[in-house]
């Protein structure tokens, strides 16, 4: 078994390199393992994917974005090559290839993590693993899975790319988040006819009175939230709100796509026979849209009149909602592509009790109660709404670093 090390961090996402870097400031002796290589959790995304939120919100520690665009949005590769930047720039001590199968105690001095390379024995163990880690599928899409091309969104790359598997033909997209909205988007500007079966997600203003909606959701508290301020914990797997970073960034939402041609109807509730079983919902989703839509352009306002700045104008009245389509026959759908979000999976860590019934890891402040050498980051909620963010993960890796080190 390889020489004993203090601090191992497991994972070389956003989270891992924060918490690497910060570990090394203190002057902890540590090891970051990666399953593959540095930042290539965000190599999943399809080719024109890019980040949500603005530039400036990079800020990692040590490794803020300082480049000459602070109000765009880095593409999937430049976040990738900005993590691989970052990690270059400390020596963060990173070693690609090396996939943790199971991590356990070792007696009650020491944890190992089971690699194909062997194990390692370590004081402490922090999980950096990403906010979420296994491509939600419901079952009624292992159905459809015998008869037609089914694509998770971190199977897709692109319209053109893979022509043998989204042949011509309606394309279905299944999902209420970022990534539904986005492919539907795509694949609709790509010439392709797009149903998409909608969920219930908030969505956002990209820009109100000059300033991005981030910056706005940033002003009135929004990242500082906490999970004890939300009325249920299931908000830790609820969509992010609508709006693409995509062509300088622009409004995305269900009023968009309706607009631009893309079918709407409501949420996939199973298969009968040749025929999809969808919800008569899409009405309140997009309501549902809409209010989020108008809570940010109020939110700008009052903050403008607080800041003595020049105000929006007048968010005009909602047009009516767009009409649902009746869903396609299954004899017209070429592929279904479906974006139902992400579940944790802790199943590889050997302690009982780690988490909860949810899935989640049980911690405070990053701290597991099961055993004080067991640690996490990068966890959404961990203690703010920005923890797993690339805008938020640095400042918990600092605590733990400050707790790990006074240890």
């Amino acid at each position: 078994m390889r020489a004993d090390v203090d601090v191992l961090v497991i994972g070389a996402g956003q989270a891992g390199l924060a918490m690497s870097h910060e570990l090394t400031a203190e002057g902890v002796e540590h090891v970051v393992l990666d399953s593959e290589t540095v930042g290539s959790t965000w190599a999943d995304r399809w080719d024109s994917f890019h980040l949500v939120t603005p530039n400036h919100f990079i800020r990692l520690p040590g490794g803020e974005y300082h480049g000459p665009y602070g109000s765009g949005y880095l593409s999937r590769d430049e976040v990738i090559a900005h993590l691989q930047r970052y990690a270059a720039s400390f020596g963060a001590p990173v070693e690609e290839h090396r996939p943790v199968t199971a991590l356990r105690l070792d007696g009650d001095d020491a944890l190992v993590a089971d690699t194909p390379a062997g194990g390692i024995r370590a004081r402490r163990v922090v999980v950096a693993t990403g906010a979420y880690q296994h491509e939600r599928r419901p079952a009624w899409a292992q159905e459809l899975a015998h008869r037609m091309p089914v694509l998770g969104s971190t199977d897709y790359r692109s319209p053109n790319d893979v022509p043998d598997d989204l042949p011509d033909g309606v394309v279905l997209v299944v999902g209420g988040g970022q990534s539904a909205a986005q492919l539907a988007d795509e694949l609709f500007a790509a010439g392709r006819e797009v149903v998409m079966a909608a969920g219930s997600a908030p969505a956002i203003p990209r820009r109100v009175a000059g300033r991005d909606g981030i910056d706005w959701l940033e002003a009135a508290g929004f990242f500082e939230q906490t999970l004890a301020d939300q009325p249920s914990v299931a908000v830790r797997v609820a969509a992010n709100p609508l709006v693409t970073g995509n062509h300088g960034g622009q409004d995305l939402n269900l009023r968009t796509l309706a607009d631009e041609g893309v079918h709407l109807c409501g949420r996939v509730l199973g298969i009968d026979g040749d025929r999809l079983v969808v919800a008569d919902d899409l009405a309140a989703s997009v309501a549902k849209g809409d209010e989020a839509y108008r809570q940010v352009w109020q939110a700008a306002t009052a903050i403008s009149a607080a800041w003595g700045l020049p105000g929006p104008e007048e968010l005009p009245a909602d047009p009516p909602a767009p009409v649902a389509v009746a869903p396609p026959r299954l004899a017209r759908v070429a592929a279904v592509i479906v974006a139902c979000g992400y579940r944790p999976d802790y199943g590889w860590i050997e302690l009982d009790g780690v988490t909860d019934e949810h899935g989640f890891p049980v911690q405070e402040g990053g701290r597991s109660p099961r055993s004080s050498r067991l640690w996490f980051i990068g966890v959404p909620w961990m203690t703010t709404r920005r923890s797993p963010l690339l805008m938020g993960v640095g400042a918990d890796a600092t605590a733990i670093a400050r707790a790990i080190a006074a240890a």
